[in-house]
C-alpha cells in the first residue's frame, strides 16, 4: 500500500508539473515570468502537501508556554518612554496585509478603501498614523503595502493622492497561486488568464506567502541597505495595530547575541475568540497552533478559555536580516492550510496557505507579548464597522481611542440582524457607549440609517 501510495504521489507531481508549464507556455509577455517564479513556490507546497500523513503535531507533546517567553506588556511599558526612539524608529518598517476584498461588507474591491471612521479609510487612518509618528519624532517610519492581484490596481490609482503625506510608501504583490479541483489534484484555470472562463482559478495564497513575496520583490534587500531592521506586520483591517513604542524599545534593547527575531502579540481570549490561535510550547519552540491543525476529539478542549487562555492578533515584530537569512537557507517550515471551497458552479476546489504567524517557530529568541485588547480591533462586518463609527471611539491621528466614559474595559458586543450583512450604508453615531458585553442588536433604534 505503502509503495502505490509513493506511485501516486509521484503521479500527481508530474502531471501537476507538465499543467503547469503548459499554463506558462499560454503567455510570452511579463506575465509568464511573474508567474514562472510565483509556480515555484507553489510547486513547494504542492509537493509537501503531498507528503502530509496526518496531524501536523501530536496533541500529547503539547504545553504551555514557560512565562518568560510570554511577556507582560504592562512590565515593557513600564521601563517608561526611552531616549533615541527616533533611531529606533528610523530602523522599523510598518507592513499592511491588503490582499483582501470588502466583499464580507458587501462591497466590491479593496477592503483598505472601506470608510471606517469620519469618511477616512482605511488606508487613510494607516497613512495618518506614520505621518504623525514621522512629524513627532523626526523619523523615516516607510509604508509597505502587501498586495494581490485582487487589490493592486485599485490601490495604486488611490496612493497617488498621499505624495505629499510624509509617508514613503511602496507595494508588492503576494503570489499568485492556481486552485485546483478537489478529486483530479489539477489547476482548473486553462491559460494565465483572470477573466471569463479563469475568473475563479486562481487565489493569493494567504499571508504566509509575505517572506517569499518580501524577498523575491527586491524590496527587503532595498529596505536592508536603507539600514532597516525590524518590520511591524499586521492586518490592515485591525484598527488596534498601531506601531508601539514600548515594545519597538523592548526589541531594540537587547543584546545583540540575545536579540530576539520575532514578537507576537497575543491578547486574553473570549467566548468570541475561541477559533482564535494559540501559542504553545512545541519541542523547545514556540510555536502557533491553528484550530485546523487540532484533532477533532481536542477541539473543545482547545476552544477552552481555561487551558488557552491567549489568542494570535496577527500584529507581529519580526527581524528583517533573520526573514533574508532563513529565505536563503529555505529552511521557513510552514503548516500547510488546506482551504475548500465550492465554486459557483458547483465545482469542488482547494485553496493551499500559509499563515505569517506558523513561521514563529523558525526564529531565534521569539517571544509572545500579551497586550492589551485595545491593540486587537478588527472590522470584519457591518457590525464591527457600526462600532468603530459610534461615539464609543474618538479619532486622532489616525488613531482611535475608546471613551473613558465607557464602564467596561472590553468592547461591547454588537450583531446587527440578517438585512445588514451585505449592503450598508451607516451614517450618524451610536449614541451611548454604555452597552453591556453580549448585547445584541437586532435592528438599529434610532442610531443612524443603514
Amino acid at each position: 500500500m505503502t509503495e502505490f501510495q509513493e506511485q501516486l504521489r509521484l503521479q500527481h507531481e508530474k502531471t501537476m508539473h507538465e499543467e503547469l508549464e503548459k499554463l506558462l507556455q499560454s503567455s510570452t509577455g511579463p506575465e509568464a515570468q511573474i508567474s514562472k517564479k510565483d509556480f515555484e513556490g507553489f510547486r513547494s507546497i504542492f509537493h509537501r502537501f503531498l507528503q502530509r500523513k496526518g496531524p501536523s503535531v501530536e496533541w500529547s507533546k503539547i504545553q504551555r508556554p514557560p512565562e518568560d517567553l510570554i511577556l507582560s506588556y504592562e512590565k515593557i511599558k513600564a521601563q517608561g518612554r526611552p531616549e533615541g526612539i527616533t533611531s529606533s524608529l528610523n530602523k522599523l518598517v510598518v507592513l499592511k496585509l491588503n490582499g483582501g476584498l470588502g466583499t464580507s461588507m458587501g462591497c466590491k474591491g479593496p477592503k483598505s478603501l472601506i470608510s471606517v471612521s469620519n469618511d477616512n479609510t482605511f488606508l487613510d487612518l494607516t497613512v495618518q498614523q506614520i505621518e504623525h509618528l514621522n512629524k513627532t519624532f523626526n523619523a523615516d517610519v516607510p509604508l509597505v503595502l502587501m498586495n494581490s492581484f485582487n487589490t493592486d490596481e485599485d490601490t495604486k490609482k488611490i496612493l497617488q493622492k498621499y505624495t505629499h503625506h510624509r509617508v514613503k510608501i511602496h507595494t508588492f504583490n503576494q503570489s499568485r497561486y492556481p486552485r485546483i479541483n478537489k478529486e483530479s489534484l489539477l489547476p482548473i484555470a486553462s491559460d494565465l488568464g483572470m477573466k471569463g472562463a479563469n475568473a475563479d482559478a486562481w487565489y493569493p495564497p494567504g499571508h504566509g506567502d509575505i517572506y517569499a513575496s518580501f524577498h523575491n520583490s527586491g524590496l527587503l534587500d532595498t529596505l536592508l541597505a536603507q539600514g532597516k531592521e525590524y518590520v511591524f506586520v499586521s492586518n490592515i483591517d485591525n484598527l488596534g495595530a498601531t506601531v508601539d513604542l514600548s515594545i519597538l524599545h523592548h526589541l531594540m534593547s537587547q543584546p545583540a547575541s540575545r536579540r530576539c527575531e520575532f514578537i507576537m502579540e497575543v491578547t486574553n481570549k473570549t467566548r468570541s475568540d475561541v477559533k482564535g490561535g494559540t501559542l504553545i510550547q512545541y519541542e523547545d519552540h514556540l510555536r502557533l497552533l491553528e484550530i485546523a491543525q487540532v484533532p477533532k476529539d481536542h477541539v473543545d478542549e482547545f476552544k477552552s478559555v481555561t487551558k488557552f487562555k491567549i489568542f494570535n492578533t496577527n500584529n507581529l515584530w519580526i527581524s528583517l536580516p533573520a526573514i533574508k537569512r532563513l529565505q536563503q537557507e529555505n529552511t521557513l517550515d510552514l503548516e500547510i492550510i488546506v482551504n475548500p471551497k465550492s465554486l459557483d458552479g458547483g465545482l469542488n476546489v482547494i485553496q493551499l496557505e500559509t499563515a505569517v504567524g506558523a513561521a514563529i517557530k523558525c526564529f531565534d529568541n521569539a517571544l509572545g507579548v500579551n497586550v492589551p485588547r485595545s491593540r486587537f480591533l478588527p472590522v470584519k462586518t457591518s457590525s464591527d464597522l457600526l462600532l468603530v463609527m459610534s461615539n464609543l471611539y474618538s479619532l486622532e491621528a489616525g488613531s482611535l481611542t475608546m471613551s473613558k466614559r465607557r464602564e467596561f474595559p472590553s468592547t461591547p458586543h454588537v450583531k446587527l440582524g440578517s438585512s445588514f450583512t451585505k449592503p450598508w450604508r451607516l451614517t450618524g453615531r451610536l449614541t451611548s457607549p454604555y452597552t453591556s458585553p453580549g448585547t445584541q442588536v437586532g435592528r438599529p433604534n434610532r442610531v443612524g440609517s443603514i
